[in-house]
């Protein structure tokens, strides 16, 4: 046993690496610098046949094995981590789905223009709520009869908004957990489909990533991806090849902060000798081509198992876990040997250094790469074994509203001016709008704020949001990407988890979608106001009132019943309470084990017994046994 790849493999490297060497890395820093996406890059990653290595060649892929995509990944994450990942997402995420569970028809319309590198694939699994527990998706896909009518959204998303093919999952039959999502194939420029702003990253600048925002977008029922019910399996599925590419991107970035410590620390030279031939510094040196060589190892023995299609669930969750470990180990001593030098913005290690830490975080945490590898080893805890101190949480639960519970009184209906009437009563029973403050008060420090979103459109519609404020008597704040992208306001207006935190009575969100940032900002709010035209925007899940209509039409009929004249100074503001919203009714009595104390909820339910939430404990099955001690149905009691 060798463990050597084949001539083969090593020329398809040579070949890949001559291209990042001579086309990626000459445009990395700039790439990094300006947050702009290589689109000629993947255009001649295309024409070179890269776009579909391991796929057949009858639909147009190179027909290669894995071991080659994962070589392929290494040698440009060498250079750019970012461009490595547009190649391991398109490949392992946007592609993969389709030839692996698509029908024959799907197969013949998608895969040609994504292995032929025309098209590029994305993969929208995740959400705010459904990050490393995908079971709890929100994202809907209603059956219309002859499509599914798809609403929600999707964050983090590589390769959008640039890619044209997305795989996208969505709860189809509600309350039965991860066996209700089903995968569909989404494509841009469909009605309705829509994307948020480029993130602004801390590394692999180049990749772009963005939030997918679905709006009563129809998919024809062809496009369902398997069966109704499928759409977990075939993420999980996908997630485990994709991990092979992810642990591959780790270890080109690894690489290429290793060739470069070792070439550093021949040259310099201090204390009369290159740094290399100083112990501490070799023995740096050792260690990282020694944890390169690991992780190599791990990460080709996962892709010649997936090759020979063997069972490789595991072996890909030790390669991604152990190379992205090892490439923040790797990345941080090649900095360390650097010095000074390697800090200064510009040089290939920084940017490294940068890139490395998202191989930890995205297609599954490396704690989640542990739950899947001890899992495996130990298989299901006993029925009668399981922890105790806690209640048993069984059935999907819906997540909170990240700003808490609101009341969430939706005014969708009517005209506009009925609507806004209907919105002014409410809030003229708990604000006094006839004080005031300065529209420039400090956000921290302001007792109510009307806010601009990117919904309110282009910067002459600042006025619609001066005027409100004027007439709110409020300060005037923003999201993030209207001070930071557009720069309609400075920098210190925008609000939200990196930015200035909310705390006062009133907020009003006008066109504003709802991130999970800009949210945080503004949890503490007493009362949160949602005007936006687009019905599933996530800020009507956390305000307490809401307008579903355009600002241009809102705006200024509710500045006009706003409006008091001259305003008031404000006295101290004195924080108005929220009112508890009452939780729902019980749909059942709730019994105790006699055995432990464990309170059966018909609420919740017990998910890991196929216990549905709402069950009555009546209607348990005869079989059924407490999951804590395992007591028999006779041995509970009734509250």
């Amino acid at each position: 046993m060798l463990f050597q790849i084949t001539e083969a493999h090593e020329a398809l490297r040579q070949q890949i690496r001559t291209f990042a060497e001579k086309e990626v890395k000459p445009i990395a820093f700039s790439l990094d610098q300006q947050n702009a996406f290589p689109t000629e890059i993947v255009r001649k990653m295309g024409e070179n046949g890269w776009m579909g290595i391991p796929y057949d060649a009858k639909y147009g892929g190179a027909g290669l094995d894995v071991i080659s995509y994962a070589i392929a990944v290494e040698e440009l994450s060498r250079v750019d981590g970012g461009t490595g990942v547009i190649l391991s997402a398109h490949t392992s995420l946007g592609t993969y789905p389709i030839a692996a569970f698509g029908s024959q028809a799907q197969k013949e319309k998608y895969l040609p223009d994504l292995l032929n590198g025309k098209k590029l694939g994305a993969f929208g699994l995740t959400e705010p709520n459904a990050g490393s527990d995908a079971g709890g998706t929100e994202t809907t896909a209603v059956d219309k009869g002859d499509h599914y009518l798809l609403n929600g959204g999707k964050v983090f998303i590589t390769n959008a908004p640039k890619a044209d093919t997305y795989v996208v999952f969505a709860v189809t039959t509600p309350d039965i957990g991860t066996h209700g999502i089903s995968a569909f194939i989404v494509e841009k420029g469909w009605a309705g489909f829509d994307f948020g702003d480029h993130y602004d990253k801390l590394g692999i600048r180049s990749s772009s990533t963005a939030e997918l925002i679905f709006n009563n977008v129809k998919v024809p029922k062809e496009n369902l991806l398997g069966q109704e019910g499928d759409g977990f399996k075939i993420a999980m599925m996908t997630l485990d090849g994709g991990r092979i590419g992810i642990a591959s991107q780790a270890l080109g970035i690894a690489q290429g902060a290793y060739e470069a410590a070792l070439a550093y620390a021949r040259e310099r030279v201090q204390f009369g000798k290159p740094i290399g031939f100083q112990q501490s510094i070799s023995f740096k040196i050792a260690d990282m081509a020694t944890k390169l060589r690991m992780a190599r190892f791990l990460v080709y023995s996962a892709a010649e198992l997936k090759t020979h299609h063997e069972p490789y669930s595991v072996e890909a969750a030790m390669a991604k876990g152990y190379a992205s470990d090892m490439a923040l180990e790797v990345v941080n001593d090649a900095l360390q040997i650097f010095g000074g030098t390697g800090y200064l913005k510009g040089m290939d290690i920084e940017r490294m250094y940068r890139d490395a830490k998202i191989t930890t975080i995205y297609e599954g945490t490396n704690e989640i790469m542990r739950v899947v590898i001890s899992s495996k080893l130990l298989g299901k805890m006993p029925r009668g074994r399981r922890e105790k101190g806690g209640k048993k949480s069984g059935g999907a639960q819906k997540a909170a509203p990240i700003t808490g519970l609101r009341k969430q009184q939706i005014f969708s209906e009517g005209e506009p001016a009925d609507q806004v009437n209907a919105l002014v009563g409410k809030l003229k029973k708990q604000i006094d709008f006839s004080v005031g403050i300065p529209a420039d008060t400090p956000i921290a420090q302001a007792e109510r704020v009307v806010a601009a979103g990117k919904g309110i459109g282009p910067k002459e519609n600042m006025r619609l949001i001066e005027d409100l404020a004027r007439a709110a008597g409020a300060a005037i704040g923003s999201s993030r990407p209207v001070a930071e992208t557009l720069k309609y306001v400075p920098l210190d207006r925008y609000v939200g988890m990196s930015g200035q935190k909310f705390v006062g009575n009133l907020y009003i969100a006008c066109g504003i979608s709802g991130a999970k940032q800009h949210l945080k900002g503004i949890k503490t709010a007493s009362i949160i106001v949602a005007i936006n035209k687009n019905p599933n925007a996530p800020i009507f899940k956390n305000c307490d009132y809401g307008i579903v209509g355009d600002v241009n039409v809102i705006l200024p009929l509710l500045t006009q019943a706003l409006d008091t004249g001259e305003k008031q100074p404000a006295p101290p503001m004195i924080k108005i309470k929220r009112p508890r919203i009452p939780k729902p009714e019980p749909v059942g009595p709730r019994y105790v084990c006699n055995g432990c104390g464990y309170e059966y909820v018909p609420e919740i339910g017990d998910e890991e017994a196929d216990v549905l939430p709402g069950t009555q404990f009546a209607d348990l099955p005869g079989d059924w046994v407490c999951p804590e001690c395992a007591e028999e149905k006779a041995g509970f009691i009734e509250m």
